[in-house]
């Protein structure tokens, strides 16, 4: 729970890191307790100093409410950059203001978005339930990877499932026929943080 700090107390450290608004006023974002005080502009540039490889994208064609809980993990796991696919416009109140963290890039159509993954020499893996998809754990996750997220109803559109390097599913053992999205994006992002982080 975020319980924020107050106004921090005189002298103020010395600390070009540190915003003097935040310092008079108190600290009432949800960030952990040693970015406070702290400006927007330094978390984020520490944030990209020691963020993973690890890059995300969402197809973003219906504006789908796991958008804004996507960014959020991405930014609990220290993923380097965030590509919405499409639609600009996506859920940021699900984000709580942690996409002001991180690089959050915009590509209006599949083509773009496609020729940077492959210019960045980046595995492009899509995660859906399809008929094409590969079990989680029979699948590499590789460093220089991004992961690929869809929309609640449809999933992964199929062109860019075709553009992907692999597409995996979760393996699931319960009666439901697919795990909502944001949960199942959490899922991936940490076993890609676990194969090549926490080793």
């Amino acid at each position: 729970m975020n319980r924020g700090v107050p106004p921090h107390p005189k002298p103020w450290p010395s600390d070009n890191r540190l915003d003097d608004e935040l310092l008079a006023s108190g600290d009432n974002r949800n960030v952990a307790d040693e970015f406070r005080y702290w400006k927007t502009s330094a978390i984020k540039q520490e944030l990209q100093r020691r963020s993973f490889s690890l890059e995300i994208a969402i197809d973003n064609r219906t504006r789908d409410y796991n958008a804004g809980t996507i960014v959020r993990t991405a930014n609990a796991l220290g993923i380097k950059r965030v590509h919405i696919v499409g639609r600009r416009q996506w859920n940021r109140r699900g984000a709580m203001v942690t996409d002001a963290y991180m690089e959050v890039v915009y590509y209006d159509d599949i083509v773009s978005f496609v020729d940077y993954s492959r210019h960045k020499n980046k595995s492009l893996i899509a995660v859906d339930n399809v008929a094409t998809s590969r079990k989680l754990n029979e699948v590499d996750l590789p460093l220089n990877s991004i992961l690929l997220f869809g929309c609640e109803a449809d999933g992964v559109s199929s062109e860019l499932t075709e553009k992907a390097n692999a597409v995996v599913e979760i393996e699931q053992f319960g009666s439901t026929r697919s795990i909502n999205v944001g949960v199942a994006a959490g899922i991936v992002m940490y076993e890609w943080v676990r194969r090549n982080r926490l080793v």
